[in-house]
């Protein structure tokens, strides 16, 4: 009797598999939620991501929900969130991801999956990484599907990779 490995390797199984790769990219969008995941969102820019877009949430604050692109032209929240396939939050510790709040509710409505990244959390102390990052972990939880702790921000690069599969 073949082993399920041997049967799926087999020809006859071989055939009825997908030979092509998806066509349809996937677009994906990245929001800076803070002041400190600004700059991340800006490095992961300048590497050139193919059907990805970059905004930022940050300057906005909690009560305004707009977004900006990088070049700090406002962009609308419905429009991109319809846009997106997956949009990708990054904040850092402190509880200053408020914007998430916002985005969050329209990706539920729009069925737009959410994966948040938080980043800048091997800067604290051991001691004191505890209640910022309860903060903004307990901002992103309700909004997010995935939540990654990053321990460095180039983690976020091999995760994009990951997520764009």
């Amino acid at each position: 009797m073949l082993s399920e490995s041997a049967r799926m390797s087999s020809a006859a199984e071989a055939r009825c598999r997908v030979q092509a790769p998806n066509s349809t990219p996937r677009a994906v969008t990245v929001i800076a939620l803070d002041a400190a995941s600004e700059a991340v969102v800006r490095r992961l820019a300048g590497a050139g991501w193919p059907h990805s877009t970059f905004l930022t949430a940050a300057s906005q604050g909690a009560a305004g929900g707009g977004l900006r692109d990088l070049t700090g032209h406002d962009r609308s929240l419905v429009d991109e969130v319809s846009a997106a396939d997956l949009i990708v939050f990054v904040a850092g510790p402190g509880g200053h991801a408020h914007a998430a709040s916002i985005v969050g509710p329209i990706c539920s409505l729009h069925r737009v999956t959410t994966t948040a990244f938080v980043v800048g959390v091997g800067s604290l102390s051991e001691h004191a990484s505890g209640s910022p990052l309860s903060a903004t972990l307990a901002q992103l939880r309700p909004w997010s599907l995935m939540v990654v702790i990053a321990s460095g921000d180039e983690y976020i690069d091999d995760m994009m990779s990951a997520l764009r599969a």
